[in-house]
Formats: structure tokens, C-alpha cells, sequence
């Protein structure tokens, strides 16, 4: 099939999910202006490229779709995976990727907007940043979930929400609970139960990671050095016998021969045999191989680790050969009969996101939304994902892989502004 008939096709079928027939034409302006080759992807020079006759009038029909039209991005976002995951295979495993992005900014006015860690910038600056969930697989990986990041100085500042047109059901949360949110509304619609993978970020959350386990969802996460574990064969000692006087110990004992220690000195008291060269993946120029070790512990952390015996699990432990003291930890809920193998291959499948958002952002304008709103701010991703979601597709049936290893851009992305089903440019 011709790809500006199988374009139509695709924003037929999103169109579906977007109720008025007033707003057809919108989605297919937009989505084509965010594949266009332009250096900027906002409102103004997309109406200018897509209909140069008719820019002023088009501006506004394409500002009122993205910034004020009330349709739901999580509809639209269901129907470009309804459309991209047929094409996805996972015979050989399927993921959930957890992470967040950020968007620097200068002013102080685009909702969400204040000065925190910003991944981009690799440190606290003005930005917003936004929560996804990534559905993936060996040969590509899409993003299902998208929200704002809102921090508390926002979610509790009245005028600011009135402004930014923030609705009334969001309130503070954690980036964590965010992801928990997202993934609980995934399962609600039927997804499937594949194993989680997220950074250290929101692996050192013991809510997060608990949350993930009461969802019946395995997890590989990364956690910090300092995280405190129970070693093999080292447990505390039970309560202490009940003397029939108030309420039952239920607390267990810790005594000065068992104590807890950090995965980092765990580590470092393993013998150079523990560990194994394992390879996951080819690179760029050569396959991806590391050191690695893997053994079950319980975690000791915190007032739960504390207050009870937490069942085992694994600790994943990366130390590159050249290097004095590790260089990454994970815990994993994956079955206690997981090869080291799939370990290291799942803990290594989150490069799958950043790919996405290397793409999205680079060529797909996803961090270009010049508006200050809530709705216009998920409103633009939804349609960059939209957008990502087509040249995904058309990547997977042609047999290539998704997230290759050169720019989104120069993987001869056709041209699909001649779609027959909605001109754009009329």
C-alpha cells in the first residue's frame, strides 16, 4: 500500500476516537506538520509549511485543535496502540518502560514549570517535566501513558491552576505514584502483566516497588548504592517471646552479628567468581557486554524493612571490570529461576525510552508546544506520540527495526502530506 493512503487509513482511524468531525482535518494538519522537515514544530510555522496559502486561518484552526478542543489524549493514545502493537512482536518478551523527560524553560508561566532536576540537562533547572509508560518489545518500544509531572508549589496555588486550566482531579502526586496511576489504568483496560523496568528514580520508592507487586507486575529497577539489604543466608532474629503483657513483639530482632548491609558493600565482598561477562545486545559498533553478578536478598530499608521480613528477591549488580566499585544496582521480582542472561537483558531493555524520547523530541517536535495550558501541553505530545506511532508502524512491517541506530530523520521517513482522505493544505 502507498504510504499517503495508509496515512489516511491511520488518521481515519484515530479520528474515530476524536467525537466532532470538525476536528478530522486538524489532526491530520498537525500530525503532518509534526513530520515535516522543519527546525521548529509550533503552532505557526506547521500552518505556515501545511497550507502557506492559507497560514493565518490555519494557525487558528490548528491553535484551537491542539490548545483548546476538549477530546481525550488517553483515547487517542489507546487508538495509536490499537493500530502500531499488532505489528509488534513479543515472542521474545514484552515490557513496560517507566521514565520522565524534561523540557527546560525560561519563563515561569507554562504549567508545571519550576526549577528541579531536569535528565536533560543533568541538573536542577527550570523545566517542566512529564511521566510516561513505554509498551516494548525487542523490536521497538511506544509510548501508551504521557502526563505532567505537577509539583506541589502548582497543585496547591489556585490562581496558577485557573490560569494553566489544570483540572480539578489532579493533585500532587510523586513521579512514582504517577507511573502507578498510569499503569493501573493500562491494566484496567485489559493490558497485559509484563515486567516493569525503571531507573533508580523510582526504584529506590518501596511504595513504587510494593505498588508494582500488589499490580501482580514483576519489576527490574534500578536503586542506589546505599540501598540496604539482608544478604544470603543472614535474616534477623524472630520477636522476641510474647510475656503475655500488652500487645505480641511482632518486630523482628537485630542483633551486632545481623545487620543489614548496602548493596554497595554487599558487592564489594563478592569474590571476583560471582561475577560473569554477559553480552545483551549489538551497539553501534560492537556487542554491549558488561560484568555482572546476580544473587537473592531480602530488603532491610526503611520503617517496612524494619518492621518485617520482606521476601527475596534479586539483586543485579553491574561492575565493569575497569572500574573500582560498581557502576549500577537493580532489584527484580522476576522468578527466582531467571537466568543471569535474561537479568542483564531486561535491565538493559530501558534503552528502548530513551530512544523514543531521543526521536520524539529531535524529530518530531515533541518538546516545540509554545503554550502555557494543561490541555495544549498534553494535547502537542499526544500527537507527536500519534505521529511516532505511523513511522513506527510503517518501520515494523517493513521487517527493520524501530529504534535503529541511526537519526529517526534520516531513515527515509516518507513524505505523507499528499494523504487522499484529508488534505491538508485545502
Amino acid at each position: 500500500m502507498d504510504i499517503p493512503k495508509e496515512f489516511g487509513l491511520y488518521m481515519a482511524h484515530l479520528a474515530d476516537g476524536l467525537g466532532h468531525a470538525d476536528r478530522h482535518a486538524g489532526l491530520a494538519g498537525y500530525c503532518t506538520g509534526l513530520m515535516l522537515p522543519l527546525s521548529r514544530k509550533s503552532v505557526e510555522p506547521m500552518a505556515a509549511r501545511v497550507d502557506p496559502l492559507r497560514a493565518s486561518a490555519r494557525h487558528q484552526a490548528l491553535h484551537h485543535f491542539v490548545a483548546k478542543a476538549q477530546w481525550s489524549d488517553q483515547q487517542l493514545l489507546n487508538r495509536v496502540a490499537q493500530w502500531v502493537v499488532p505489528h509488534m512482536d513479543f515472542s521474545a518478551g514484552g515490557w513496560w518502560i517507566v521514565d520522565d523527560t524534561g523540557f527546560p524553560k525560561k519563563g515561569v508561566h507554562s504549567v508545571g514549570v519550576t526549577r528541579q532536576y531536569c535528565g536533560v540537562l543533568g541538573k536542577q533547572d527550570n523545566c517542566q517535566v512529564a511521566v510516561s509508560v513505554s509498551l516494548a518489545c525487542e523490536q521497538g518500544s511506544l509510548p501508551v501513558a504521557w502526563q505532567l509531572y505537577l509539583p506541589r508549589n502548582w497543585a496547591e496555588d489556585a490562581e496558577r491552576r485557573l490560569k494553566a486550566g489544570i483540572p480539578e482531579d489532579i493533585e500532587f502526586a510523586t513521579k512514582p505514584h504517577i507511573a502507578l496511576q498510569q499503569l493501573r489504568g493500562l491494566l484496567s483496560e485489559g493490558a497485559p502483566r509484563h515486567c516493569v523496568l525503571a531507573d533508580a528514580g523510582y526504584g529506590i520508592d518501596y511504595a513504587f516497588r510494593q505498588g508494582l507487586t500488589d499490580l501482580g507486575l514483576p519489576y527490574v529497577v534500578g536503586i542506589t548504592s546505599a540501598v540496604v539489604v539482608w544478604p544470603p543466608g543472614v535474616e534477623p532474629l524472630p520477636p522476641k517471646p510474647y510475656s503475655g503483657m500488652g500487645r505480641p513483639p511482632v518486630m523482628p530482632r537485630r542483633t551486632a552479628k545481623r545487620q543489614p548491609v548496602s548493596v554497595k558493600a554487599l558487592a564489594q565482598s563478592l569474590p571476583d567468581s560471582a561475577f560473569q561477562n554477559i553480552s545483551w545486545r549489538e551497539g553501534t559498533n560492537e556487542r554491549l557486554t558488561g560484568r555482572f553478578a546476580a544473587l537473592r536478598v531480602r530488603c532491610a530499608g526503611g520503617n517496612v524493612g524494619k518492621a518485617r521480613l520482606l521476601p527475596q528477591q534479586w539483586l543485579l549488580i553491574e561492575w565493569p571490570a575497569d572500574q573500582a566499585e560498581p557502576e549500577k544496582y537493580y532489584l527484580s521480582t522476576l522468578p527466582e529461576t531467571t537466568a543471569l542472561n535474561d537479568l542483564v537483558r531486561a535491565a538493559h531493555m530501558r534503552w528502548r525510552i530513551e530512544r523514543d524520547y531521543q526521536d520524539l523530541k529531535q524529530d518530531l517536535g515533541l518538546g516545540h508546544y509554545e503554550g502555557r495550558g494543561w490541555r495544549g501541553f498534553h494535547h502537542h505530545a499526544t500527537l507527536s506520540i500519534a505521529a511516532y506511532g505511523f513511522l513506527m508502524a510503517q518501520r515494523l512491517k517493513a521487517g527493520s527495526d524501530a529504534g535503529g541506530k541511526k537519526n529517526f530523520a534520516q531513515r527515509q521517513v516518507p513524505s505523507v502530506s499528499g494523504s487522499p482522505r484529508f488534505q491538508c493544505n485545502k
